[in-house]
């Protein structure tokens, strides 16, 4: 375990990645799926105000930049006619089950079932995200996605009392932001149809 106070490092280092996808979104260069994006940015939220009320401390701001970050590029992504990423129905039947999840937390009111339903619809945000990022690594950045899986690690390695409402989130936001990290710095899509062909 680390000082809680490194938690803050974390949040300035997600930061400065978020921005750094920001400034791509608003140059065109970036092109962020609009209904992943705006999950990403809805879905911490909840489980930001779901820690709280399970009492979870310095772990929490891993969650709102989580947050904070998305729903800037969000925002930026309206800005720029470049950054236009087409939705496609499989965009919206993702985004559809991602708030059918959030229905069922809505249901429940359990601070837990809402962090366990709301990664669970972040997951379900983040498909879309993942197959551009398969097929056009171009299109994204790869090093907010690396920075906010520092913050998450970071996260993880503050805690002092290993339960599901200070680890859950983390960790998957842990693995989510690898994953597409190395699938756009390392063009996976593209190794792959190369071994197939």
């Amino acid at each position: 375990m680390i000082h809680p106070n490194f938690v803050f490092l974390g949040v300035f280092i997600s930061f400065v990645g978020g921005m750094g996808y920001l400034v791509d979104t608003l140059k065109g260069k970036a092109q962020p799926n609009r209904v992943s994006w705006f999950l990403w940015a809805f879905v911490p939220f909840i489980i930001f105000f779901a820690q709280i009320q399970q009492g979870v401390k310095s772990e929490i701001w891993v969650t709102f930049i989580a947050g904070f970050s998305p729903l800037l590029v969000f925002g930026a992504s309206f800005f720029s006619k470049k950054s236009a990423w087409k939705i496609t129905k499989f965009d919206m039947i993702c985004g559809a089950f991602s708030l059918v999840g959030l229905f069922f937390w809505f249901l429940t009111r359990s601070g837990n079932i809402a962090i366990l339903f709301s990664i669970l619809a972040d997951a379900l945000a983040s498909i879309p995200t993942l197959i551009k990022s398969y097929h056009e690594p171009e299109t994204e950045n790869a090093t907010a996605y690396f920075f906010g899986g520092i913050n998450a690690a970071i996260g993880l390695l503050i805690i002092t009392q290993w339960n599901f409402e200070n680890y859950a989130f983390s960790a998957y936001i842990l693995f989510v932001c690898l994953t597409l990290a190395v699938l756009i710095q390392f063009k996976i899509g593209a190794l792959i149809k190369k071994l197939l062909q």
